[in-house]
């Protein structure tokens, strides 16, 4: 499983630190929007850098985008992240009203960096570029 993220992002960076803690099993592997797996796997899904509004998971073939992705995400986490599994029954549209608006708003409520972080070195094989 990868997640594709915005490395500029200080919540995007936020999800990936929350998820290296969380994720025992060392299933999820991560590629930045800004290097060239993450700029291929965008392309891949039909998706551009520039205006970039989601987060990426993709899992073999099969790719999930706003919080079908996060759901996804955390329901590979294991217990007891996958009882957010249960926000499956609130239909897309209205889950992602709300994650879209915080997309498009991020770094104006979370701020940003012009650099990117270095992962830990024990977490360094995880990350793509």
């Amino acid at each position: 499983m990868i997640v594709v993220f915005d490395a500029q992002c200080l919540l995007c960076n936020g999800w990936v630190q929350f998820l290296l803690q969380h994720d025992r099993q060392g299933v999820v592997r991560f590629a930045s929007i800004q290097g060239a797996t993450g700029k291929g796997l965008l392309a891949e899904a039909g998706l551009k850098v520039d205006g970039l509004q989601t987060l990426l998971v993709v899992d073999g073939a099969r790719t999930w985008q706003h919080t079908s992705a996060i759901l996804r995400v955390l329901h590979a986490l294991g217990w007891p992240w996958r009882l957010a599994w249960g926000a499956w029954l609130v239909p897309a549209p209205l889950r992602d009203t709300l994650y879209r608006w915080v997309a498009r708003n991020r770094y104006w409520l979370f701020g940003r960096t012009e650099t990117c972080a270095m992962p830990p070195l024990d977490y360094a094989e995880r990350f793509l570029d």
